[in-house]
């Protein structure tokens, strides 16, 4: 199996953004070349990652970057974060030669990142082919929180010496970064199995089905302070049904646990009638790309955020709502605006297939 190419590939654990870009590549790559070698390294867990990436992968547990620190999926930790980034960065030089020994010990002949940028560097320092891809970059977020500082001078020289940073669509604008290669927007797509869920619940056919995703960064909004919505019901995690604070299970008599349906998350989205989330690339493309409408929470201070909602504002029926409202759950009034907007047609997600045809011919195919 030696002489099968062997794909090493970095997928950051902040959050499930960067596996829902990730996997579809992956899946379509394997598709092109069966015979190729795919290592995963990634904080993501491994029943995640294998949710979503059907192509056979090794997986090894790696922490290639370190995102933000969060308290939630909507708040930054700016000061834990910038102690974080000077501890990883402290003995700078060793940690890339430990890197491009791994990968050497690997054989790993091309170095695929989303978006940690120490991967790129280990592999730049082995001589091996390396590229990235995402809708955001760690130079420009953490100069956005921490400054222009010599930890930034240094995530950029990674991303910059890359063999190419593939932006997604929708993306950042990145203008400081060479070697941009624009694709086209990213999504796995489930299949639309409402007449199932709704014979599985039941519902009837007047209830509308809202799913509720904050992403993969630990997030739980109290949904047992929500008022019931006639003719809504919601889909949430099992989590948020534990409230420790109030010493019991959190109830609502509404509330569905995803995980108790027997389907994917993707076909639970395309079965949907709307998915409240906050920005994220993972929910906004999947869900246009599904058809389905979008309430989103705003977060304006994530440098990521104007170009997802601009984006999303183009191509399916969308609305914000404050903050205060997803807590409250006062959302009837934007629920009921929300689906009474014009759709559009779904966008096509090509771009696992362009980004697979790029890789396979780097990889020898």
């Amino acid at each position: 199996m030696r002489n099968a190419p062997h794909l090493v590939v970095s997928i950051s654990g902040h959050g499930f953004g960067h596996v829902a870009q990730t996997a579809p590549i992956l899946n379509a790559l394997h598709r092109l070349m069966p015979q190729l070698r795919i290592t995963v390294r990634s904080a993501v867990p491994f029943s995640h990652l294998r949710t979503r990436i059907h192509a056979p992968f090794t997986h090894l547990e790696s922490y290639g970057d370190i995102g933000m620190v969060m308290s939630s999926a909507l708040d930054v930790c700016v000061e834990e974060s910038r102690a974080a980034y000077q501890k990883f960065h402290a003995d700078w030089d060793a940690r890339v030669h430990a890197e491009a020994r791994l990968l050497r010990e690997l054989e790993a002949d091309f170095v695929f990142s989303n978006v940690g940028y120490l991967p790129l560097a280990g592999a730049q320092r082995a001589g091996i082919a390396n590229a990235a891809l995402c809708s955001l970059n760690w130079f420009d977020i953490y100069r956005h929180y921490c400054g222009d500082d010599g930890i930034a001078a240094q995530i950029q020289s990674c991303y910059a010496n890359a063999d190419a940073f593939l932006r997604t669509t929708p993306g950042m604008a990145m203008e400081s970064l060479p070697g941009l290669i624009p694709v086209a927007p990213i999504a796995e797509l489930g299949d639309n199995r409402r007449d199932e869920l709704d014979r599985h619940l039941p519902l009837s056919k007047a209830e509308k089905l809202v799913l509720v995703s904050m992403g993969g960064i630990a997030t739980r909004l109290p949904m047992e302070r929500w008022p019931r919505i006639d003719g809504v019901r919601f889909l949430v995690q099992q989590s948020w049904l534990a409230c420790p604070e109030l010493g019991r299970r959190a109830r609502h008599p509404d509330a569905v646990v995803i995980e108790s349906l027997p389907m994917s998350y993707s076909d639970l989205l395309a079965s949907s009638d709307a998915l409240l989330c906050k920005p994220g690339y993972g929910s906004f493309v999947e869900a246009a790309c599904s058809g389905v409408p979008v309430l989103y929470v705003g977060r304006a201070d994530w440098p990521e955020s104007a170009a997802l909602v601009e984006w999303l504002q183009k191509h399916g029926p969308c609305r914000e709502v404050s903050r205060e409202q997803t807590e409250q759950g006062d959302l009837a009034r934007e629920l009921e605006r929300l689906f009474t907007l014009p759709r559009t047609g779904p966008c096509t997600p090509t771009g696992a297939t362009q980004v697979a045809d790029w890789l396979a011919k780097r990889l020898g195919a």
